[in-house]
Formats: structure tokens, C-alpha cells, sequence
């Protein structure tokens, strides 16, 4: 028998706690990674509208016939941003409900731990 095949549990036999707050933990874990995703998603889909609202409010000291070859390029890599940005916060979400059902599960099913997890 391998080393490896000594720590996982047999057929009918139940996990240590140890193991079960290993999962949670890792769950948790995960879950972190998933909020700092979303923050990033939300910091990217900041900077394009920063830079709209900087345009409109400057929008008197130029014309855009003259400004377009700027504006056009600029306008393109906002939207590549915003899409980007839309992509990481629609992820994050679905990757966290995930990660909060999942633990439910554990919960649920250890009730010895559900006390300490919130």
C-alpha cells in the first residue's frame, strides 16, 4: 500500500475533522481569491469611466474633429477594458456563490463544524 492511499479514507469510512477543515479552509481560501478578482474587475471598470468623465468635463477646450485620431483609440481601449472588467466581476460572482454553496455542503453534512464556520 502506497503512502498515499494511507491518508485518504476507505469506503464507509468518515473524514477526520482535520481533513474537513483542511477543505474549508482551502474553500476559504479560494473564496479570498475570488474577492480580490472582483476588486480587480471593479478597479478596471473605474478607470475607463475616469477617463470618460475627464473627457466630458474637458470637453470645451478641444474639438473632436481635431481630437479624433486620439479618441477613437481611446475610446476602443476603454471598452476592451470595460468588457475585461465585466468578464472578471461576473466570474468572480458565480466562482463565490459557488465557493459559499460548497461550504454550505460541508456544513450541512458535518454539523460537529458548522458551529465555528460562519
Amino acid at each position: 500500500m502506497d503512502r498515499a492511499d494511507e491518508s485518504r479514507p476507505l469506503e464507509g469510512e468518515e473524514t477526520s475533522d482535520g481533513t474537513i477543515i483542511a477543505e474549508i479552509q482551502l474553500l476559504l481560501a479560494e473564496k479570498r481569491t475570488s474577492l480580490a478578482v472582483l476588486r480587480t474587475g471593479i478597479t478596471m471598470a473605474i478607470l475607463p469611466l475616469s477617463v470618460m468623465s475627464l473627457l466630458v468635463a474637458t470637453s470645451r477646450y478641444y474639438e473632436i474633429e481635431k481630437v479624433w485620431h486620439i479618441l477613437v483609440p481611446l475610446l476602443l481601449i476603454s471598452l476592451a477594458l470595460l468588457i475585461v472588467a465585466a468578464y472578471l466581476i461576473s466570474r468572480s460572482i458565480v466562482k463565490f456563490m459557488r465557493e459559499d454553496r460548497l461550504i454550505m455542503e460541508i456544513k450541512k453534512k458535518h454539523s460537529r463544524i458548522a458551529e465555528f464556520i460562519d
